[in-house]
């Protein structure tokens, strides 16, 4: 099933951890609408922008799977809503750079970010009632901001 023009249903619940344990990791119809909106809003024009795919690497996760890694099940991923990406050769504090601002979002959170492609980009996105509050968190604490 297609979410958006680039972006499908199967790439957006993709998890290595559910397939290692056998866990479901299928949304809801609210879930997968979330997920709809995540990609027309906030991915699709992140891709045309930069003119490069983006790699998610965790979007949709289940309450069980959420257990299973260790996040909350009251997360944004949880609600379909958030998702770890990547846009290939381009560094990732030049991409939240651009998301903050020019982008409408709930949540931006620089992750693990030491230079270059390290790290991913954690990004939210509803439909009513965005934040745009921005993140940098290093492995041990979250910091108002970008931060390098």
């Amino acid at each position: 099933m297609q979410l958006s023009e680039n972006f499908s249903l199967e790439e957006m619940i993709k998890s290595q951890t559910a397939l290692r344990k056998g866990i479901s990791n299928q949304p809801s119809e609210e879930h997968t609408k979330a997920l709809t909106e995540l990609c027309i809003n906030l991915l699709e024009p992140i891709r045309w922008h930069f003119s490069k795919p983006i790699s998610p690497s965790s979007g949709y996760r289940s309450p069980e799977l959420c257990v299973a890694i260790g996040s909350s099940i009251h997360s944004q991923h949880a609600k379909g809503e958030a998702a770890d990406f990547e846009v290939a050769g381009v560094d990732n504090y030049k991409l939240a750079t651009y998301i903050e601002e020019t982008m409408d979002f709930d949540q931006l959170i620089l992750e693990y970010y030491t230079g270059g492609n390290t790290g991913w980009v954690h990004c939210s996105y509803k439909t009513i009632g965005n934040r745009k509050e921005v993140l940098t968190y290093n492995g041990k604490e979250y910091m108002s901001g970008l931060v390098l």
